[in-house]
């Protein structure tokens, strides 16, 4: 029974960012849970490379979901891969930061186009594969990676980046009232501090790592089964109730202040 309720033995999931960091944390969780998963990659190296080391069917796409002709490739990879996609993941992501008074415009060009409309993108355009993922009493699911910066004030000076989050997660809930009625369910997962690209600069310099602990009430940052096993409940029957939330996975930055 308890098995049951947290595999995904016979499903199919894309997760987008998914050869490196906290992609790669999810893919592999979802692979460990048993679904076949479907990673993307902008260098089809890194892509392949982790789909080879996953394992179990896994399968590398490169795909730039910064364009709308990337997301439209993607599409019809997927497409040609499969007819039913029970899972989606849109975990892909970008960051800017500069002080205020240097911040450019091409911090927000290059960021909101991934951060928002890829996944607004990827939902529509592969909700015919949802809807055929979609089964009796187990949803299809569309599981959206914000960040607790779009949540709580940090000290990020990544403008773009924080408005974005919180873009995603009010968008989230707003396709999961629309797709609802379909059986799809819709959620957003908060992570807080995880050792990936992003905080390098802050796990190189003590000072700043220091810093960044002392905001965490655990006093940690997440690790690998923290993001997978958020994801997996989301997935599996055991999250199959819960559509347009937050699932917010930050060692108690938010919740705790």
């Amino acid at each position: 029974m308890l098995h049951e309720l947290f595999s995904l033995q016979g499903k199919t999931a894309l997760v987008t960012g998914g050869a490196n960091g906290m992609g790669r944390m999810i893919a592999e969780g979802l692979t460990a849970a048993g679904a076949r998963v479907l990673l993307t990659s902008r260098k089809e190296g890194d892509a392949e490379a982790a789909a080879l080391e996953i394992g179990n069917g896994a399968l590398g796409i490169a795909a730039d979901l910064t364009k709308a002709e990337g997301c439209a490739a993607l599409v019809q990879r997927v497409q040609s891969e499969c007819e039913k996609l029970e899972i989606l993941v849109n975990n892909a992501g970008r960051t800017w930061g500069n002080d205020l008074e240097a911040f450019p415009d091409r911090g927000w060009d290059s960021v909101w186009p991934i951060n928002v409309q890829a996944p607004f993108r990827l939902v529509r355009d592969l909700l015919p594969q949802l809807k055929a993922g979609a089964r009796e009493g187990d949803p299809a699911r569309v599981i959206n990676i914000g960040s607790v910066a779009g949540k709580a004030v940090e000290p990020l000076r990544a403008y773009s980046y924080v408005a974005s989050k919180a873009a995603i997660h009010h968008l989230s809930r707003a396709l999961a009232a629309d797709l609802v009625p379909h059986n799809i369910n819709v959620n957003t997962v908060v992570p807080g501090y995880f050792p990936t690209h992003m905080t390098d600069h802050m796990r190189d310099d003590p000072t700043a790592m220091d810093d960044v602990l002392s905001r965490i009430p655990q006093r940690r940052m997440g690790h690998p089964s923290d993001i997978a096993g958020a994801c997996i409940f989301l997935a599996s029957r055991a999250g199959a109730y819960a559509t347009g939330t937050e699932l917010v996975i930050d060692g108690g930055i938010s919740g705790c202040r």
